[in-house]
């Protein structure tokens, strides 16, 4: 079997149980919002960078940061009672701009449509 299918079916299990344990056991409203979008986790499942989503302002996100950072043992020590590896993997929470990016998006192409309709009428 493939080292990489093993790391993204390990992935998804952690990432799932860190969503888990974001909802219903890490008590920190800072991080209550945030959105876990993906995890990329390496090869030799020693290092994994977890991607998280929140629309706000800047300092919003960096207090998000800030509450995820403070949970990181927290969730390491708890993902080691839920999910069997020989070892936990270091956690890197890192904010993933897709969404936001989306959003600007739309609302530009909404911006379009609504010129061309008053160019039209």
């Amino acid at each position: 079997m493939l080292a990489g299918k093993r790391a993204a079916r390990v992935g998804e299990e952690l990432l799932r149980e860190v969503a888990d344990l974001l909802t219903k056991k890490v008590r920190d409203p800072r991080v209550k919002l945030a959105t876990l979008t993906g995890i990329q986790l390496s090869n030799d499942l020693r290092h994994a960078k977890i991607f998280y989503s929140f629309m706000g302002e800047q300092e919003d996100i960096e207090r998000v940061q800030a509450g995820l950072d403070s949970a990181k043992g927290f969730i390491k020590r708890e993902l080691g009672f839920r999910v069997e590896l020989k070892y936990m993997p270091d956690i890197v929470f890192t904010f993933d701009p897709t969404l936001e990016k989306a959003r600007d998006m739309e609302t530009l192409f909404e911006r379009l449509r609504s010129n061309d309709v008053k160019d039209n009428s």
